[in-house]
């Protein structure tokens, strides 16, 4: 029976350590931090000195190669990106994992750089979405004496197949993550059509109007002639606006000081009263901070472009281990509850498609005449 129990023991240990790397690597979004935290998870799970990860290209090379266990040193003396010989072609020709007791012995291995790592016992594991091999983990030089056993291939395939899901799911969200940036910028275009070209077509034909009357009517050319201004000042704060939107957020300083920074020129730039109250302490992950960045820009520019909001406020704290960003105004609110909502060009569903991206949730508290409110809450 202490056999067993020391058997199920094992197990569990096994099973808590796979859990563990498959969760660190779905914490994560873009394609290349994935590829990181895979080779990482990989070199720990099995206990490895040395780890890699290559993506193959179409080119007879490698799209990316990610490494643990060298330095940035060691890996400029190693040289240029690997290409596909050697061991590295061998094992892209075959579907099938190769586990070896010393890799130096092996007809395949040649071609290795002078400054590379001495290696020996070698387990490669193809990592496969259906018969598509999207990238192979190598690793090698196991730190216990004996190498790699049957298990440690078996549970390197297993967490293969979940580092598959997650690379997919990382280019899923990156070419999602584009098509939103086209969207925007389509959707910025007929803000610039609709909003500037429309101004300025009145403002041209209030000129003409003035010109035609200058000599009969100068009290009524001097009208004009003053609308003609009012139009161009707004054509011109319009223009404005739509520009410093074009612009990508710079984080570099942190999501607060980029948030006020922002508020500060749209409270500039508009005649309503934009503000912000932040706690200085709230610091999120690269990733998380840019697509609160966004939702705020969204929130703010439906709030002061289609409301018609004379005071908006910015609101940022912590609440019960969570992150909570409000965007709140006291404009023209609306319906809820109505079904075509999202379609009516406010991104709403574009922002909870963003606050989901990141594991966080996006609600919206509106009523007609009663302003609105866009409340994001993220994990910490």
């Amino acid at each position: 029976m202490e056999t067993e129990s020391g058997g199920c023991g094992d197990q569990g240990a096994t099973l808590h350590a796979v859990s563990s790397a498959v969760l660190a690597v779905t914490r994560h979004l873009s394609v290349h931090e994935v590829l990181q935290v895979i080779v990482r998870a990989a070199a720990q799970l099995l206990d490895a000195r040395y780890a890699a990860l290559g993506v193959p290209d179409d080119e007879g090379s490698f799209a990316e190669f990610v490494v643990e266990g060298i330095s940035e040193e060691e890996w400029e003396r190693i040289g240029p990106m690997p290409r596909q010989h050697g061991m590295l072609a061998a094992m892209l020709r075959s579907d099938a994992p190769k586990r070896l007791a010393d890799i130096r012995k092996e007809p395949e291995f040649e071609g290795w750089p002078v400054a590379h790592p001495v290696l020996k016992d070698f387990l490669g594991v193809p990592i496969l979405d259906g018969e598509d091999v999207l990238g192979i983990v190598f690793l090698a030089n196991k730190r216990n004496p004996g190498g790699f056993t049957a298990n440690d291939e078996e549970l390197l395939t297993l967490f293969a197949a979940h580092a598959a899901i997650a690379i997919t799911n990382a280019r899923l969200y990156e070419h999602n993550r584009e098509l939103t940036v086209v969207a925007e910028r389509n959707r910025m275009a007929r803000e610039l059509h609709d909003a500037v070209a429309q101004k300025l077509f009145s403002l041209r034909l209030t000129a003409r109007t003035a010109s035609t009357l200058a000599e009969r009517d100068p009290a009524r050319t001097v009208r004009e002639l003053e609308q003609v201004e009012r139009l161009a000042a707004e054509a011109l704060n319009e223009l404005r606006a739509v520009i410093f939107e074009l612009r990508p957020a710079d984080l570099a300083d942190g999501l607060v000081p980029s948030l006020r920074k922002h508020v500060e020129v749209l409270d500039r730039a508009h005649e309503a009263s934009v503000r912000i109250a932040a706690d200085e302490a709230v610091v999120l992950p690269e990733e998380h901070e840019a697509v609160a960045f966004r939702i705020t820009q969204e929130a703010l520019y439906n709030a002061l472009r289609h409301a018609g909001a004379q005071t908006v406020e910015v609101r940022l704290a912590t609440s019960d281990g969570s992150a909570v960003l409000e965007v709140a105004d006291d404009g023209s609110g609306f319906d809820t509850s109505d079904a075509a909502e999202p379609q009516n060009g406010l991104g709403l569903a574009s922002m909870r498609d963003r606050a989901y991206s990141i594991g966080g949730g996006l609600t919206i508290d509106a009523r007609p005449g009663k302003g609105t409110t866009v409340r994001l809450e993220v994990p910490l």
